[in-house]
This record gives structure tokens, sequence and C-alpha cells, in this order.
């Protein structure tokens, strides 16, 4: 069996929810992920964001225009009034969800509670379609089955226990319909899987089922070799390793969630990027395999943006020690991930992109030596088979940046990738400049 996830373009309107009926539809049994609606989530966000202010005027006029949305939608998708008032019932309840959530007191809990909603309301509608056309398929709550721990990772033999357990009851449905990106804690309240989210429901549910593939739908051919909305002339990548897929992830490449990675592979489980504006397209094919005709080439490029690079200068001729461990223990101490690492004898530089506690970090490790910091940065990130031995590829992207200031460069953590520091306003001449030299 396959799990084919949709993001919220896909479903954005009714024609693009017809186009996902007619792809999934093929005679093969799957398990259809979907996103909230393009736009739904933002529109949640915002409503929240009044609550917390206590404008709750502002919360219940935003609601109503979000519910008269999806009217319209409705009205469009079915053509027979059994279905349509199905669908309209459907989203009434989770408007109702919403409206209740209007209190004094409004709180995380009532936020995650309203987020939910949108994934919900897209996965009814989408069953009821499918019901009209006369599909075999089920509607699959994610809520049932998908929990995380309370160390905020996945509880997978809850996961796979009882979502194995809802595909054995109903054996003869051909579409199985579910929500991304929503799931329950450990304390059986609503929560969900961050923003993105709906890539780590598919690779979790493909790991729990053990699916003969993933597929990610959104509204590009695959992952491209560098950012389209910079670059021109980009084009697909047609295979890469995973390892080379979390790195551009990780790095900047939206099409994937980088989250999506782990879970598919420690299961051996290929993932495949695919276009619904474009299906028949081949995409991008990710997995354990590396592909012989990507041997000893880059494969592309990827930016990272708001990086804040911090320079610590040992206060002593030589690193101390000990003063390695204290600077990063620092960072462990306010939660704050290093993206990248450069030493030298008398000191060391890392990049932060979380800067919610850059004043207390700065504070503690001026106890250690003299601090600098470069703020509005990017990280960009040459991807491919980069093993040391494979000589010539690495100068060939420092070349591409030979009119271009670097602050720092990684290379040899990974076999996978080379990084470069630039500034913000260096961004997009970097990339261009990438592209000519190692694609062009």
């Amino acid at each position: 069996m396959k799990v084919l996830k949709f993001g919220g373009t896909s479903v954005g309107s009714a024609e693009r929810m017809k186009s996902v009926a007619r792809i999934v539809c093929d005679g093969e049994r799957k398990i259809v992920v979907l996103s909230a609606m393009a736009g739904t989530t933002n529109t949640l966000v915002e409503i929240c964001d009044y609550l917390y202010k206590k404008n709750a005027d502002g919360a219940r006029e935003t609601i109503a225009l979000l519910e008269r949305k999806y009217w319209g939608v409705i009205e469009e998708l079915y053509r027979e009034e059994e279905y349509r008032q199905s669908a309209r019932d459907a989203v009434k309840g989770c408007v109702m969800n919403m409206r209740a959530c209007i209190k004094d007191l409004f709180t995380v809990y009532e936020e995650k509670e309203i987020l939910a909603q949108g994934e919900l309301m897209s996965t009814a509608m989408m069953y009821f379609y499918m019901q009209e056309q006369g599909v075999k398929s089920a509607l699959l709550p994610a809520l049932d089955y998908m929990r995380m721990n309370k160390q905020n990772e996945p509880d997978m033999t809850y996961i796979r226990t009882h979502l194995n357990e809802m595909l054995m009851t109903q054996p003869d449905v051909d579409i199985y319909i579910t929500q991304g990106y929503i799931c329950r804690n450990a304390y059986g309240e609503v929560d969900n899987l961050q923003r993105g989210g709906s890539d780590y429901s598919a690779s979790l549910i493909g790991a729990a089922i053990g699916a003969d593939e993933i597929q990610i739908w959104t509204d590009i051919d695959g992952m491209h070799n560098n950012d389209p909305r910079y670059v021109e002339h980009t084009r697909p990548v047609r295979n890469l390793h995973f390892e080379e897929a979390a790195e551009l992830g990780y790095f900047g490449a939206k099409i994937l969630h980088p989250t999506c990675i782990q879970p598919a592979k420690q299961n051996n489980i290929p993932v495949r990027l695919l276009n619904t504006l474009e299906p028949d397209a081949p995409g991008t094919f990710i997995s354990n395999y590396p592909d012989p005709q990507g041997l000893q080439t880059i494969k592309a490029v990827a930016a990272k943006d708001n990086i804040t690079a911090i320079k610590i200068k040992s206060g002593r001729k030589l690193l101390a020690h000990g003063f390695l461990r204290k600077v990063f223990e620092t960072f462990e101490t306010y939660r704050t991930t290093i993206d990248m690492v450069a030493t030298s004898e008398v000191g060391v530089s890392v990049t932060i992109d979380n800067t919610r506690h850059l004043p207390e970090i700065l504070d503690d490790l001026r106890q250690y030596g003299t601090v600098t910091v470069d703020e509005d940065m990017v990280i960009v990130c040459v991807v491919g088979d980069l093993e040391w031995q494979n000589a010539g590829l690495e100068s060939r992207a420092m070349a591409a940046l030979r009119d271009i200031p670097v602050r720092m460069v990684s290379y040899g953590g990974s076999n996978y990738n080379i990084s470069f520091l630039v500034r913000q306003v260096d961004k997009i001449p970097a990339l261009r400049a990438l592209s000519r030299e190692l694609f062009e």
C-alpha cells in the first residue's frame, strides 16, 4: 500500500480537490493524507491571535469569513444536495468547535483545538466527494491513532497498533482518507506536528504500515537544483539519497519538510515528490540507495535565511581546556540549535537560526572570551556526492563564490554538503553564481 500526502495548495479549491480525487482513484488501495486548504491555517493562527489579545469580535468575524469561504467551495464541489449538506454539517461542526474556544481565558489548549480544524474540514469534504463519486472510501481520524509521547516524539508503538487495527476493521476500502499535521499528545490533548507537519504525518503513517512508497504531492515538479524563485532555468533533481534530501530540506528547500526524512529512511521506504499540476511528470525519487548517475556530482543548492553568526574568541592565547564544552553547553542550556561550526586556535564561530534567547546566550558567552555577532546572514548549502576523495567538487563551489564575501565555510562534517555563510544581500547573487558554475 502507498501513502499519498497532498498539501494545502493541492486541495486549495473545489477544482483542485477534484484533481486529487482523479489522481488517487487508480484502482490501487492507498492512504491519502490531506493538509488544510491553502490559507486556512494562516487564518486559524489569526483567529488565535485575536483571542490571545481578547478581541472576541475580531475572532468571530474572521471565523465567519472562513465559514463563508468553505460554503462557496462546497457549492462548487458537489453535484448532489445530499453530499453538499453532509459537507456543510461537517464544516459547521468545526466552526462550532472554533466558537466554543472563544472564552475569557484563552490558552494553548484552545489554540491547538482551533488549529486542528483545518485538516478536519478538508478531509471531511474529500471523504464526502469520494462517496458521491461512488469510491469505496473511509475516513480515518488522525486523533484516534497519531500520538506523541512525553518527550514529544512519535509513539510509534501506539501509532502502529491503533492505525493497523483501524485498517483491519475496514478491509474492503480502496481509499483511506486521514488528516496530516494533527495529533494528540501524551496526555490525550489535541496537539500538532508543527507547521509543515503533514509531510511528517505521511512518513509516520508509511512507517507504521510498512508502505511500499510515500508520495508527497505539491504544486512543483519535484525538488529543483536551485530555488526557482530567484534563479532561472532550474530543473528537477530526479534521484536523491535520503541524506542529500535531508540536507536540502533542512537548509531551505521548502518542498519537503525536514522531519519527513527520518521515519522513511529508517524503514527503507522510498519517498517520491510529485506535482498535482503535472501528475505524469517523474518528480524526484528519494531512497537509501545512491543514484549511479549522481556519483561524484553536485545535485542541488539551497539557502537558509535569518541566520545569526556568533564568534567567541578565547581570552587566552590557545584554547583553554574545556572552552568548547562550555560554549556548546551554553547553547544547550537555552535549547538553541547550532547549524554551522568553525574553530581555530583561538576561538570558535557558530551560527543559529533561533534568536529567542540571544541576549542571554551572549551574556553567558562573555564569561569565556570576546564575543562578536553578525546578523542578517544566510547559509547557502551545496549538496551532492561530496566525499573528500572526490577531488575538485568543493573547489568548483568555492570558485563560484570568488566575488562574494564568505563569512564561514563548513565542509567535512557530512559526505553530502558544503555550506557557506554569506550576507543576506549576497544570497541571490550567490545562488545564481553557483547555478552558472555547477549546473550550466
